[in-house]
């Protein structure tokens, strides 16, 4: 289909009540006015629409919700070995695609660029992308397998994105096996469920939530992608933590064996105060409980071991079967409720001023889905080795903490009397535990850094 009139344009938005965006449009240069018309001509009319009208009823306050921690996977060592032994499978045939959530900028680290170009490496400075295209290239080689990196940006920082991954010969692997798509954006409203602009001839737009990479799969051709290589299940990690373990064959495994369509890493909250959401059960339906939806009862309830009942942390680390997200995403929508955020907007007003009006965003959660999921495996992890965000300019999860967990974990591969060093960086690549490296160390290099050891691959 071919790009709608001025005209048409005009009688969509007039019937959906929306015809003051095309106020002005006169006004606007030729170029500037055909990038204005391309925007309106990609907005999806009838999703804002049900939106601004959900509006209407938001805020009702209904019964609370019954509350339950979830139940979580363990196993003995022989299951535990039989699981990993599935999950190594699943790698080693190629089933398993890796999808990174990289739609965020640098801006709260004073970073000026992609969330994932940010330099986090104690010795070689090595930047968050780099790290997780690392763990991929070492879980190829460790199965041999050709891995495919499915890598979300936004409309903020895809071309950059891509540039970066150009400049860095996308990090060791194949340009072919690394797609890139788009999350997709949603324009922003104003109380009265009008869409707002940024600027004269430009809307307000906003990210759809991370909720929204699962749509973005499928309107991106990446889920075709996906079936057409034979990946049959997604190994899915935000771009902040380089210590997620995107290849980890106990959790793929576990998740198979259960059975399940999506499942989550959980680490243990590091007290009741920790401002961070937990999974379970929410009338019944699994899913990431906020924490401000905890009553004080339930937050510092105890289990008769001493731990927290709500104790498990969301990581944002999930597997999910392929055709699992192909049935929340048929037709093109998404199988996932709206959230409403309310923030302060710094828009355009109707006499072509900047003014700040209450405005309303919408976002989907991808734990939502989880509700969706017959099935779910909920496993909790060592938080030292597998989560250390970095989310803050300083204080916790900060590139400070961040860069002292990835010594603290490089001390440890390479053992505690084997380096003297201010900080220690060990490549992925190269070890990933004390096991790897001892066996290893014939062929793995021991270089000096800046201000500390580095230990890589030996050359040749």
């Amino acid at each position: 289909m071919g790009a709608s009139t001025l005209e048409e344009l005009r009688e969509r938005f007039d019937a959906a009540g929306q015809g003051h965006v095309l106020e002005g449009i006169e006004d606007l240069g030729g170029a500037a006015k055909e990038r204005f018309l391309a925007e309106l001509d990609a907005i999806d009319l009838p999703l804002v629409t049900r939106l601004a009208t959900s509006l209407e009823s938001d805020g009702g306050a209904g019964a609370a919700p019954e509350l339950e921690p979830p139940e979580m996977w363990t196993r003995g060592p022989d299951d535990a070995a039989a699981d990993r032994a599935v999950g190594a499978r699943l790698l080693s045939e190629g089933k398993v695609g890796f999808v990174l959530v990289a739609g965020g900028q640098g801006s709260r680290l004073g970073f000026d660029g992609p969330k994932g170009a940010f330099e986090i490496g104690p010795v070689t400075d090595r930047c968050l992308f780099a790290w997780h295209a690392a763990r991929i290239r070492a879980a190829a080689a460790r199965h041999g397998f050709r891995p495919a990196w499915y890598v979300m940006t936004s409309r903020l920082n895809d071309a950059p994105t891509r540039t970066f991954f150009e400049q860095h010969g996308h990090f060791g692997l194949p340009a072919e096996d690394v797609v890139f798509f788009s999350q997709d954006m949603l324009p922003a409203l104003d109380g009265d469920g009008r869409i707002v602009l940024a600027a004269p001839g430009e809307v307000f737009l906003a990210p759809n939530g991370h909720g929204g990479t699962l749509a973005a799969l499928r309107t991106s051709g990446a889920l075709d992608d996906m079936r057409a290589r034979g990946i049959e299940e997604i190994s899915y990690f935000q771009v902040d933590n380089p210590l997620a373990r995107p290849a980890d064959t106990f959790f793929l495994g576990a998740h198979a064996v259960a059975g399940a369509e999506m499942s989550s890493k959980v680490v243990p909250k590091r007290d009741a105060e920790e401002k961070v959401g937990v999974i379970g059960r929410i009338d019944g339906r699994l899913g990431c409980i906020e924490y401000s939806d905890l009553s004080d009862e339930l937050r510092y309830a105890k289990a008769d071991d001493g731990a927290l009942v709500f104790n498990a942390g969301n990581i944002a680390v999930h597997a999910m079967r392929r055709d699992f997200v192909e049935r929340l995403t048929e037709g093109g929508g998404l199988d996932l409720p709206w959230h409403v955020a309310r923030k302060a907007l710094k828009v355009v007003g109707a006499d072509g001023a900047p003014a700040e009006v209450p405005g309303v965003k919408f976002e989907t959660f991808v734990f939502d889905a989880l509700g969706k999921a017959e099935r779910s495996v909920t496993l909790e992890v060592d938080r030292a080795q597998e989560f250390s965000p970095v989310k803050n300019a300083s204080g916790s999860d900060s590139p400070e903490t961040c860069r002292a967990d990835l010594t603290r974990i490089g001390r440890e591969i390479v053992g505690a009397d084997a380096a003297d060093a201010a900080a220690v960086e060990v490549d992925p690549v190269a070890a990933e535990s004390p096991e790897e490296y001892s066996e290893r160390a014939a062929d793995l290099s021991r270089q000096p850094g800046r201000g500390g050891l580095l230990v890589t691959r030996a050359e040749g």
